[in-house]
Formats: C-alpha cells, structure tokens, sequence
C-alpha cells in the first residue's frame, strides 16, 4: 500500500506485535469480513490497538496462523476492547483456536453507563469524544488486495478510540455495585455459548413461521433444519443456497413424503428437487413414523390475565424507575417476552421463582428484589 499504514502480513511481526500486547493493560480488537457466499464469515482483516496511536492491521488472508493472537485473546492479565463482541468474538475463536477471555464490550457498557445499549460504534464516539467517524467503506470488500487509503483508515478508526471510550464509559458508570453487574454480564463472554449460537437440534426455533406448525410439523422442521445445517457448513455455503427457509417451513406444514410432491406442493426448486428431494422426502417419512412423545412442544403464546397485567404494570413502572434511578439502559433488565413469563409464571405458581429465568438469577434477581418482595407478599 503506498504511503498506507502496512499490514502485519508475516507470523514474525504478528508475534512481535504479540509480545508488546501483551505488555499492555488493554487492547481494541475489531475485524472485518465478508459473509454473503459462505457458512462462516471469510475474515479479511484484524484491527488492534494499544494505544490511540499505536494502531495495526492484521492481514489473516497473508497469515494462515494466527495462534500467536489466540495467545493475546485467551491471556486474561489484558483487557481485550470490542464494540458488540459476540460476533467478533466468534470469527476470532474459530480463527485462532483460542477462547477469547477478559473482555470488555463498549455496547453493552454503554447501557450500564446511562446510554442505550444498542449505540453503533458510530454514535457512541460522537456521544462520548465528539469525533464523527466515516461510513464510507461499510460495504467494502476485505478480501480485495492492495487495501487503500481509505479503506486503512476506515478499519483503524474502529479500534483507535475504544481505549478511550472504555474509561469514559466506567467513569460514568453510578457507583461499585453498578460495575460489578456490568461485570457479570462482561464475564459471560468468556464462555463462547453465549456467542456461537444455538446448537443445530435447536436452530429450528429461530426460523420465522415455526409458531404456525402443530407438533409433527416442529418436528419435520426440526430435523430438516437440522439436515441442513450439517450440509451447508460441509459445502461452506449460506443455509439458503441449500434450502430457503421459507421452503423449510412449507414443507414441515404440508408434510409431504416424495420429491414431486415436494416441488408440486412445497415450492422446492427443480435443482433443490434434483439434488436433495429423495433425502428430504425421507426426512419428512421418517418423521411421521416417530413417537409422539419425541415432538418439540408449539409455541405458547403468553396471555396475561387482569391481574397479570396489573403485575405487567408494576414491573414495567418499577424497571423504568430504577433504570434512570441508576443510569441502566431498560432493555438489558428483559425483552417483553421475559418479563410477561416472569410474571406470568410468579402469579401462576406462587412459588420461588422459576431458575431458567435470567431476571431470577444475579444481578436482575438484585435489581428487582423489590418486586420479587411484593409478590411473595399477596
């Protein structure tokens, strides 16, 4: 690149950038990739920075090691600085081999920090350091060779300032109790279950129709998706070049068990037909001859009663309360849908509270003790 900031493009430099890393109290790590034609996100680039001026590019296309940067991830005497780490955190275990621990994300610690948790690094920089970062290069491919100028200073940007903002954000952070529970929620992501996403049994549930199927249908869905999975990540190809999800869900209510019925009744496509409609046929028979008692339970819908409404309320009044009270962003308290259950399942049972519940486990079960105490009391 000329006149560009040079990439680190040999396992020598990347160690010796290793080694001053690890000297350091903190680093910011970001990455960049390209996902539109693979199973996993093709990585293109890594940004790391130990200070605000002592910035580097990784080059992983040039580097097909990268075992010296999983010993920075998995050192837990360097605070590693992201911005939404769960995806980044994801390409760089799968990448390194190493389980990234000590990490500190700047999205989720700006809700602690009395800001909405769902800033883009964009917004917050703006917020906190008054900078206005490009978005000009948002688009761009990664795995394109030489990088320009542009394109080098886009991806530093990203990791320049996050040192920075990581202090500003503790300092606005109310008192030690608030930080030990943004610590809590940081410590999660040493465990990478909390960012590689559901396991291929369960991937069914976050196919959007799944709702609508009676119990078989869950089940053929299951199992299709479930297929499907081991294909796509074998061939490196998105889930839909294999099967649409649309089509996965057609198939899974109409149940039809021969590969003209698939593409007569389901909408599978000839070459989907051609390539994949004897396995899929068998899926769906197979399925069908299965116990009832194997069927994933449907959806339930959670309908509150008048009284569950009136808890509703409460809990929504109190959470608000406290959240500006303490500076937290609501939304990291519970998602409706969790509230509703949580109340639901109190008003219900009258019981200690149900453990598979984040809001009665830590520091949720702390910051709605009150609550809590309320219901036990009627």
């Amino acid at each position: 690149m000329n006149k560009r900031t040079p990439l680190i493009e040999s396992e020598t430099e990347l160690e010796k950038l290793v080694h001053r890393a690890r000297k350091t109290d903190a680093v910011a790590l970001d990455t960049e990739f390209v996902w539109e034609r693979t199973y996993y996100p093709q990585l293109g680039l890594i940004q790391i920075a130990l200070s605000d001026e002592d910035c580097s590019l990784i080059d992983p296309i040039a580097i097909k090691n990268l075992q010296p940067l999983g010993r920075l991830l998995s050192d837990r005497g360097v605070i590693k600085i992201f911005h939404d780490a769960p995806q980044d955190l994801a390409i760089l275990q799968r990448a390194t081999g190493a389980t990234p621990q000590n990490i500190f994300d700047t999205r989720l610690a700006a809700g602690f920090s009395n800001l909405p948790a769902t800033l883009s690094l964009v917004h917050l920089v703006k917020e906190l350091l008054d900078i206005t970062l490009s978005k000009e290069e948002t688009r761009t491919n990664w795995l394109q060779r030489p990088l320009t100028v542009d394109q080098a200073r886009y991806a530093l940007d990203d990791v320049r300032y996050l040192r920075a903002v990581r202090v500003l954000l503790l300092t606005r952070i109310i008192g030690p109790k608030i930080k030990s529970w943004l610590q809590e929620e940081l410590n999660l992501l040493n465990n990478p279950a909390c960012y590689s996403g559901p396991p291929d049994n369960e991937r069914y549930l976050k196919i959007r129709g799944n709702t609508h199927l009676d119990r078989q249908g869950l089940a053929i869905l299951r199992n299709l998706t479930t297929w499907r999975e081991g294909v796509a990540r074998k061939l490196d190809r998105p889930r839909g070049h294999v099967i649409k999800d649309t089509v996965l869900v057609e198939i899974a209510r109409l149940k039809p068990v021969t590969p003209i019925d698939l593409k007569q009744q389901a909408g599978l496509s000839e070459k989907a037909t051609a390539k994949y409609g004897e396995t899929l046929a068998a899926i769906v028979a197979a399925t069908l001859t299965q116990p009832e008692s194997t069927y994933p339970e449907p959806h339930q819908i959670i309908r509150l009663s008048k009284n569950d409404h009136s808890s509703m309320e409460q809990l929504n009044n109190l959470i608000a309360l406290k959240c500006e009270l303490l500076g937290i962003a609501p939304g990291l308290v519970g998602n409706v849908s969790e509230l509703k259950r949580l109340v639901k399942t109190l008003n219900t049972t009258q019981k200690e509270e149900p453990e598979q519940l984040r809001q009665t486990d830590g520091w949720r079960k702390h910051f709605l003790e009150d609550f809590f105490r309320q219901n036990r009391k009627k």
